[in-house]
């Protein structure tokens, strides 16, 4: 017998926990974040649970639905035009009415719901106290009191899920004031007496023609009764605005739900002055990190605090993994008696993968830290703390989010500059964000600063580098905003999340999955790579050079003389492969920059895949690097 599928949409405000909340469910690894526009597309997650198969779609969130930004229209889009059985609204508890706001809305859509109320075991440490029970009987809808992090109330949250699907759909509660009542009464009535019927009941229809509803309209337009039905529409809005002392619709049913969701939080939720204390924390916390002055000088030293850390504690197992690669490559090759073969493996495959293995403990120490600083709500702040500085170069403070991301991976980066409401500031930051060092660069940054640099300086060395790129960037802002981008800035208002004590279990989470995808592209598209570099490194041969080369090892009787031959033949066999021909063809344009053919080989490589430049480089150098170093001495 086949389980019955639910579909939930889960719907919240940004910064709720939706992410984590499916995490914790299902065991799915979502990105998750504290701070706005970590989900800025649907993400869908599925499992099966006592018989049922669950379908979750983690929307984008948002605070209302205005059309304003992207995630609002995704998230309006699918509630309005998408099947599905349940909407999943998560809420924060510990700031419930402005979370309510969303609630609100979410109810004149006549869909069946659940409410979550995330994050109880913080709320119950600040001294806030929601009677659940209550507030479902007030609202008409079930509510859990959950934590994504403790893992509680969860197994009753799934359990809520699955007797509202199995129930009869009921009318949700939603009191609006006595004049707007009286205005979708009538209307109500109207639609009652003429027999109309749909989806939704009349009450939430005649909700949302006040609303000024697209489909709604488009639906009822088309139907004879819009003769009739227009007029008392006009009376309608005119007795709603005047009401409200206003000539916005939606801003008197903002008004409406804040005054609705106010009588909501007098019933149900009752604050201490533990929350009172906890908030004072709060702001003493802010009034260092985010200071005028000294604000922006934290934030660089953290950074430069994460990129010491990089160097000086990857540098140790990097050590390791770097003997066992040897280790590694000396006994394969003992064991190979066929020379192409063995060179194919120790030489293509060992070196060149391994060359971008190599820098696996450097990249996890710099995931690890963004992770930190995301989690614990301090990203947000750096956002709000840089806007002033940002908008000297034309950006929105808002664009330092998918800026950092870029600091990880440019792909998702892109992806999250979504969260920009302007199309004007959304360009400008995508066309910003290549000039992020991504995770993909770092190796190649580690292999050169570690080169040419002691361990003392090249932390430092690191961060001038990421610090000179993230500039470069913000005056080709500055060039672009003066020319293709010309506009008024627009004012930036974001939500500060409460500082959190990072989740160790998310933060292995996030780093895990971030190392398996390198480590993925690495066993794959790297080795595929490094195998085709090795190809064109070792073939055509030269066997007339390799015979006179080989008269010559024979002839002589020191052992030195016959190591030296034979790594000139290496080098010389190396020089006339298909890859010696195209790099002496294009070396000419990178010379100037203190290039060999081998450097400049690699940097083409690299157009593929950045990693791909330090396993290139091990392929080559690997090949012939003895003969190098001896022609160099």
């Amino acid at each position: 017998m086949s389980a019955k599928q639910i579909t939930i949409a889960l719907v919240g405000q940004p910064n709720v926990g939706k992410s984590m909340l499916i995490n914790s469910i299902s065991g799915a690894r979502l990105h998750v974040g504290n701070f706005t526009g970590v989900t800025v597309e649907k993400s869908e997650v599925l499992f099966e649970y006592d018989g049922y198969s669950f379908r979750i779609i983690d929307l984008p969130g948002t605070y209302a639905f205005t059309d304003y930004s992207i995630e609002e229209r995704v998230t309006h889009d699918f509630l309005i035009n998408e099947r599905y059985d349940i909407i999943i609204n998560v809420l924060d508890s510990t700031n419930m009415e402005k979370n309510l706001q969303l609630t609100a809305e979410l109810m004149t859509m006549s869909k069946k719901m659940v409410l979550a109320l995330n994050m109880s075991d913080e709320a119950d440490k600040e001294g806030i106290e929601i009677n659940a029970v209550y507030l479902s009987q007030l609202l008409g809808v079930p509510c859990t009191r959950v934590s994504a992090v403790a893992k509680s109330g969860l197994e009753e949250l799934v359990q809520s899920v699955i007797s509202v699907f199995n129930e009869p759909a009921q009318e949700q509660k939603l009191i609006f004031s006595e004049a707007v009542e009286e205005e979708i009464t009538l209307i109500e009535n109207y639609l009652n007496r003429h027999r109309f019927s749909a989806l939704i009941s009349n009450r939430n229809i005649a909700i949302n023609l006040l609303q000024k509803e697209t489909k709604t309209y488009r639906v009822l337009h088309d139907n004879p009764i819009w003769i009739e039905l227009q007029p008392i529409l006009i009376e309608a809005d005119h007795h709603v605005l005047l009401h409200h002392d206003t000539d916005d619709m939606k801003e008197a049913f903002a008004e409406e739900y804040r005054a609705f969701n106010r009588g909501i939080i007098a019933e149900t939720v009752k604050t201490t002055t533990v929350a009172l204390s906890k908030k004072t924390l709060t702001e003493k916390i802010d009034s260092v990190l985010i200071h005028p002055v000294m604000g922006i000088p934290i934030f660089l030293f953290f950074m430069w605090g994460l990129f010491q850390l990089t160097f000086e504690i990857g540098s140790i197992p990097k050590d390791w993994i770097n003997a066992f690669l040897g280790w590694l490559g000396a006994t394969v090759g003992t064991t190979i008696g066929n020379d192409e073969i063995r060179s194919l493996i120790v030489d293509g495959v060992i070196s060149g993968v391994g060359a971008v293995i190599l820098f696996v403990p450097n990249i996890v120490i710099l995931f690890v830290g963004i992770a930190l600083l995301e989690s614990t709500g301090y990203m947000s702040r750096v956002a709000f703390l840089l806007d002033g500085f940002f908008h000297k170069f034309g950006l929105h403070g808002q664009s330092f989010i998918p800026l950092v991301s870029g600091f990880g991976c440019s792909i998702p980066a892109y992806m999250s500059a979504r969260i920009l409401k302007n199309d004007r500031d959304r360009l400008l930051t995508l066309f910003v964000i290549g000039f992020m060092s991504c995770g993909a660069r770092l190796p190649v940054y580690v292999l050169f600063t570690g080169a040419f640099f002691g361990p003392a300086m090249a932390g430092n060395v690191l961060f001038g580098i990421y610090i000179l790129g993230a500039m470069i960037g913000l005056m080709a802002a500055k060039l672009l905003k003066m020319t293709a981008f010309k506009g008024a800035d627009e004012p930036f208002v974001m939500e500060m999340p409460k500082y959190r004590l990072p989740s160790l279990k998310l933060i292995w989470h996030t780093v895990l999955t971030k190392t398996m995808m390198y480590l993925k592209k690495a066993g794959t598209f790297i080795a595929a790579a490094s195998l085709l570099v090795w190809f064109l490194s070792t073939y055509p041969k030269n066997h007339e050079l390799t015979a006179v080369y080989e008269q010559k090892i024979e002839r002589t009787s020191s052992e030195e003389e016959k190591k030296v031959f034979a790594n000139v033949l290496a080098e010389e066999q190396l020089s006339q492969s298909f890859l010696g021909q195209i790099g002496h063809a294009i070396v000419p344009l990178f010379t100037p920059l203190g290039f060999d053919w081998k450097m400049a080989v690699a940097l083409q490589t690299g157009l593929a895949a950045k990693e791909v430049v330090v396993s290139t480089m091990g392929v080559l150098y690997s090949l012939g690097s003895d003969a190098t170093e001896q022609n160099n001495s």
